[in-house]
């Protein structure tokens, strides 16, 4: 196998020379450093990277637990968190926590336990196990998407985090409905405990009290983020004596089952009942009616959880901060509007 020694040997340079090429620890001169990846191109020398964890206390690695990665807003999440990682030279080990508190602490531990440098979580609807576990063993992490409560010794978050606005976005939806007629707008809610549905509620609530319709909580559901909740409270939202005439989804999954349960009464959209959705997808173009969403930032999402994630691995003891990205409304017609005008604007 070839060495380090080796590639000095070839390059005419010092081993620790070709160690400041490969690991960017110190600037080196162009015709020095280019001679190094020359000498390490012909050899075919590579990196041994357990060799190097045990001198620096480091794999570059980064642990990523996301449930849902069939979902495809956390699909470009993980495209997105893959890029920055091996942009940065870093491996990414993933986990799936299933939205399941026990199982959610497990495969953090058993990451950590691989020696990750740090990870990137979505937490659950009851993360006190994950965040219990994380400051006891002191580990690096983001918290992704989903923020939790919890304030820190300053008063501010205890751990990075890295979301998308929810609640302006959400707040957006109702007043475009209500600005198109709609007085019963109906909103189904995601999974209850979940930060992303606590502010998308919050921004319905508000875009309600923005357009001058009163609440009424016969109009909130929780379709529990999934296409078979959402399914079954819609039809609980159909049997009400006045049903909404417009309804407001709370993800991309949970609008699959909303407009199962349209299609099985034979309601037609935007014609019956007018639908906007929190979460664009790529199909959501093709459907007919063309579906009005907010699209989040997934993988700028989860690019710039990495480059918080890094920024805390230089440095330990800075505070942690929360970073919001803009989401952008995409308006086409399952709103009711004939022609989509302000497709792409941000929200």
């Amino acid at each position: 196998m070839t060495t380090m020694a080796d590639v000095a040997r070839s390059a005419g340079v010092s081993v620790a020379t070709v160690s400041h090429v490969l690991n960017g620890t110190r600037p080196v001169l162009p015709h020095t450093r280019q001679a190094v990846l020359d000498a390490v191109e012909e050899l075919g020398y590579t990196t041994n990277t357990l060799a190097r964890s045990l001198v620096t206390a480091r794999t570059r690695s980064i642990g990523l637990a996301v449930s849902a990665i069939s979902n495809p807003y956390f699909t470009e999440i993980l495209q997105g968190v893959e890029a920055a990682a091996l942009e940065a030279g870093y491996s990414l080990l993933i986990a799936d926590p299933h939205d399941d508190p026990e199982h959610e602490r497990k495969v953090v531990q058993l990451l950590h336990e691989r020696r990750v440098d740090g990870v990137i979580v979505a937490p659950s609807a009851d993360p006190h196990g994950l965040l219990a576990y994380l400051g006891r063993h002191d580990v690096p992490a983001v918290l992704l998407d989903r923020l939790v409560d919890g304030a820190g010794t300053d008063g501010g978050p205890r751990f990075d985090q890295v979301c998308a606005d929810n609640a302006d976005p959400t707040s957006r939806l109702v007043t475009h409905l209500a600005g198109l007629g709609h007085r019963r707008i109906g909103l189904v809610a995601g999974r209850p405990g979940l930060s992303t549905t606590s502010e998308r509620i919050s921004g319905y609530r508000s875009g309600l009290a923005f357009a001058g319709l009163a609440y009424d909580g016969r109009l909130l559901v929780h379709g529990d983020s999934e296409s078979a909740g959402a399914e079954q409270a819609t039809e609980a939202l159909l049997s009400l004596g006045e049903p909404p005439t417009a309804l407001v989804t709370g993800n991309n999954a949970m609008t699959i089952g909303v407009l199962r349960a349209l299609g099985a009464h034979g309601l037609s959209v935007p014609d019956d009942i007018a639908l906007c959705c929190f979460d664009d997808f790529a199909w959501a173009d093709l459907f007919s009616p063309r579906l009005t969403a907010i699209a989040q930032p997934g993988r700028d999402i989860g690019a710039r959880a990495v480059h918080v994630l890094l920024e805390r691995l230089a440095e330990p003891h800075r505070p942690a901060r929360t970073v919001r990205l803009p989401c952008a409304f995409v308006h086409r017609t399952s709103c009711g509007c004939p022609s989509p005008s302000e497709e792409g604007t941000p929200s």
